[in-house]
């Protein structure tokens, strides 16, 4: 393995670890409406498991509904009973051919509730960002043993460290991001 394929593998752990923290929160609820909410609920149709976003259109004609409207108007109770069993605590509306679903004003107790929940999502991020780290630091160390010159591995450590540098930045800009949409009316 070379300075530049440690590097490498290490960056693209960073890259998997922000992009599971931005999924993640985008299934927590903010001060609107929108169709990440409900997106990645699992429905039950045409004899496999598939998420909502793929058997339908999820739209938000105003801040506090969303509208789920199936390619197949005959999954719609299917749709409804995956929203139903979901930990979305929306209640659907189904009228046959589109679901309505409210989505209720947020109380600042349960807002606070929801920024903690998004700050332990960026901590588990953190977490696994400075675990890749620890491992890229592991392999740089195994290189300069197998005589890869030191210099190298001094620059594949200081590399290392910038790349955790810069993806923690980005794991707070996706916190704070999160952080403001949640606390908007």
């Amino acid at each position: 393995m070379s300075v530049q394929d440690v590097l490498k593998e290490a960056r693209e752990k960073m890259e998997k670890s922000l992009s599971v923290m931005k999924e993640s929160s985008r299934g927590v609820r903010g001060g609107r409406a929108t169709a990440g909410l409900v997106e990645s609920v699992m429905v039950s149709c045409y004899g496999s498991q598939m998420r909502l976003k793929e058997v339908a259109v999820i739209s938000t004609p105003d801040p506090r509904t969303l509208v789920v409207k199936p390619f197949d108007p005959s999954v719609a109770g299917e749709i409804e009973k995956a929203i139903q069993k979901s930990q979305t605590g929306l209640t659907p509306q189904n009228d046959g051919k589109i679901i309505r679903l409210s989505v209720p004003p947020l109380s600042e107790e349960r807002r606070k509730q929801l920024v903690t929940q998004v700050k332990k999502l960026g901590e588990n991020a953190k977490v696994s960002l400075r675990n890749i780290r620890h491992e890229a630091l592991a392999q740089a160390e195994k290189l300069k043993k197998d005589g890869t010159p030191e210099d190298e591995v001094f620059r594949l450590k200081d590399k290392v460290h910038e790349a955790i540098k810069e993806y923690e930045k980005k794991v707070d800009e996706v916190f704070e991001g999160k952080k403001k949409e949640i606390l908007e009316e």
